[in-house]
């Protein structure tokens, strides 16, 4: 693949395949875009050297995927039709993608349209941002390139998923940390991601007398958060906005912390007078956490769900708030005869991340030298997060999602034979999953609620 580091480079490779002015992006050639030109895209808008260049590679990637009909979208209207019992039986899934982004979103796509699968949400967390070294900016452009790549059309669902609070932060500066969350939506937002996720759970404290009191401050900021995200919407767009009443991997959450949050959080948002929309689903804790918790031997332990406060907690939520339902985070590495009772139990959406990569650095094809020198690395600059109780199997298995970020472009350019094995077993997992969350078959529900929205782009100056 071609990396371009000057505006003339990216000029002369697109001319023939793509129309470019003042008035947007046309295809003149699909199938070079699709076989050759698109690969070169991503990977300038990953890996030149030149900011300006990689910043109109992903605004040209935005245009030129809306122009086949690939466009970014929101999960609200599906997810209100959900709330209002219109439609369900299924658990949408929503997958983080750490590393190879671009390969993985189409082994994720290859494995929706066999399936024939609607709803599927792309998503980063705010700590993930930063340890896999990709912005929001790049982190779309690499699956809406991925979707242009495997001939996909349709809506594509980006989610910023966990925009949290650092309690830690907070406490020496509320006002710092609440900007700097303020910032990500910002800058999420003008890259396409039009489903965000907040996240002041984290700030739910324990202590205080009542219910309502432990949920305050995680309301109140979840209202002011929520309003701002309202005032920074593009026109005809409603962003699909969640919120959290329990932080993953504490306490089980309760219906009474759900209705103390949620009664606090809409008594908030309606104090300016303005009939804004609240969020449109609530993420709880069960009884997970994030990535497992890895034995001695570096296995992972198996957890037991309380399926039945999750299906409680997603009544309440559809019934009387009219959200789509529950969210369960931390799922992926779950045992496999767990994901059917998702849909079973009326969960709304389900996060995965952790397992995708253990299928990726697990996998034969992996290459035992990148690997080698992803682990001494982590060695070398995490050797302070390793516990004294931990084995070294553990250490690695806790830290090693912190390789992903310094090691991108190895990882990038790893052998296509290796990258071809490693995303077969990916897309097998993938068709797993959106059977067992009984997600086949749901295209057609998708676009009886979700259509295209225009939001105007302008063109880079360095490509005029």
């Amino acid at each position: 693949m071609a990396v371009y580091e000057t505006a003339g480079q990216l000029k002369e490779e697109t001319a023939g395949i793509l129309k470019i002015d003042r008035e947007g992006v046309q295809i003149l050639d699909e199938s070079r875009l699709r076989f050759s030109l698109i690969d070169d895209l991503i990977h300038t808008a990953v890996f030149s050297s030149d900011a300006a260049i990689r910043s109109a590679c992903c605004r040209l990637i935005r245009q030129a995927g809306a122009a086949a009909g690939v466009y970014l979208a929101s999960i609200q209207p599906f997810y209100e039709a959900m709330g209002r019992k219109e439609i369900g039986g299924f658990t949408v899934p929503a997958i983080n993608l750490r590393t190879l982004t671009y390969d993985t979103a189409q082994a994720i796509l290859r494995a929706a349209m066999k399936g024939r699968v609607g709803p599927i949400l792309f998503e980063i967390a705010r700590s993930e941002i930063d340890y896999t070294l990709q912005r929001p900016a790049e982190y779309a452009s690499a699956v809406i390139a991925g979707a242009v790549k495997v001939g996909y059309k349709g809506p594509l669902f980006i989610q910023g998923d966990h925009f949290q609070f650092n309690a830690k932060r907070f406490a020496q500066d509320p006002d710092k940390e609440t900007k700097a969350v303020k910032d990500l939506i910002w800058e999420a937002l003008e890259a396409g991601f039009y489903n965000i996720d907040i996240d002041s759970s984290t700030l739910v404290d324990l202590s205080q007398p009542t219910i309502k009191d432990q949920q305050r401050l995680n309301f109140t900021l979840a209202a002011e958060l929520t309003t701002m995200i309202r005032d920074l919407e593009p026109e005809g767009i409603t962003v699909s906005v969640g919120g959290e009443i329990g932080e993953v991997g504490g306490k089980n959450s309760t219906v009474e912390e759900l209705r103390a949050f949620m009664n606090g959080y809409l008594e908030e948002l309606g104090k300016n007078g303005e009939d804004l929309k609240g969020i449109s689903k609530i993420s709880v804790q069960t009884g997970t956490t994030h990535g497992g918790v890895p034995l001695p031997d570096g296995t992972i332990a198996k957890v037991k769900i309380d399926f039945d406060t999750l299906e409680k907690l997603s009544e309440v939520a559809r019934v009387e708030y009219g959200l789509s339902g529950a969210v369960q985070h931390g799922a992926s590495t779950l045992p496999d005869e767990a994901f059917d009772q998702f849909p079973a139990r009326g969960t709304a959406e389900v996060h995965l991340a952790t397992g995708f990569q253990n299928i990726i650095y697990e996998s034969k094809a992996f290459p035992p030298e990148l690997q080698n020198m992803i682990y001494r690395l982590l060695k070398e600059k995490h050797a302070d997060e390793k516990k004294e109780s931990d084995t070294e199997e553990q250490f690695i298995y806790k830290t090693r999602k912190k390789g992903l970020g310094p090691f991108k472009k190895e990882l990038w350019q790893m052998p296509q034979d290796r990258m071809q094995t490693i995303m077969g077993e990916l897309e097998g997992q993938f068709t797993f999953l959106f059977t067992k969350l009984s997600m086949n078959g749901t295209d057609e529900i998708l676009k009886k609620y979700v259509t295209a929205v225009d939001v105007p782009l302008s063109i880079p100056e360095v490509l005029m």
